[in-house]
């Protein structure tokens, strides 16, 4: 049985604000070891550790960053379906009402999705110097929005909505497993993954690109798509808030 708690009153001088202010602090603090370690991991390993194999071997005409473009979408879940568990229960237990804690976590993930964005257009760009000033050729190993290095935009924007929607699907799927347990948890999952599968197939971008081409679809026209995939991404946050707005805070056992 769940049960809903008495909204906390603020503190004289304490606005709303300010209070969810400190929520995202203590989001960034938690979640910067498991998200900043991995841009740190990635640069090492696939523009570092790229460029060096690529001094070594003369070049192979290839983009060693591309290489690591699957990642961040996997990484992402995995930070979407550890923010409710990891800060549902303290959260709500210091007063913070499941509506403020849903809007924190909203703009955690869409400032995190940006985060990688940003990343991987600064990496595509350091690359790509790199590889003029050794006259290698920078192919893409994926197919992508982007054909080049120089449309920012699009790099960005492949970037961020494939992120930000697989994120939205760890959200829902975290809250999922916490809200209903295990065995339905597992159950939901077709539902939970949709912002992500959506976002595939609207975007058609990376690697499951050729497999979905070769089934005879088409990405639709970018002015379908990213609206689409927003819509999808804003729709699976607010239905993480019903998810645990009738949850209640389980008492510590012990």
């Amino acid at each position: 049985m769940t049960t809903t708690s008495p909204a906390a009153t603020l503190p004289n001088g304490v606005t709303s604000g300010q209070r969810l202010r400190r929520v995202l602090r203590a989001m960034r603090i938690g979640m910067t070891p498991m998200l900043g370690g991995y841009w740190v991991i990635m640069v090492l390993g696939f523009l570092v550790a790229g460029v060096v194999i690529q001094f070594a071997s003369d070049g192979d005409n290839h983009s060693i960053w591309d290489y690591g473009t699957q990642s961040p979408k996997y990484f992402s879940l995995a930070v979407g379906i550890t923010i409710g568990p990891a800060f549902f229960t303290s959260m709500i237990s210091l007063g913070i009402t499941r509506r403020m804690f849903s809007v924190a976590a909203s703009v955690f993930l869409v400032a995190a999705a940006a985060g990688t964005a940003l990343l991987w257009v600064l990496v595509y760009q350091i690359e790509h110097v790199i590889y003029a000033w050794q006259g290698w050729t920078q192919a893409f190993a994926n197919p992508h929005l982007f054909t080049s290095t120089s449309q920012v935009g699009l790099i960005f924007a492949e970037f961020f909505l494939l992120v930000m929607s697989h994120e939205v699907a760890g959200w829902l799927t975290g809250l999922a497993f916490m809200r209903f347990g295990v065995w339905k948890g597992l159950l939901l999952l077709p539902v939970t993954l949709l912002p992500a599968a959506a976002a595939e197939f609207l975007l058609v971008a990376q690697w499951l690109a050729e497999a979905i081409a070769n089934t005879g679809y088409h990405r639709p026209a970018l002015a379908v798509a990213v609206p689409g995939v927003l819509a999808v991404s804003v729709l699976g946050l607010y239905s993480g808030y019903l998810m645990i707005r009738s949850f209640g805070v389980r008492p510590t056992k012990g």
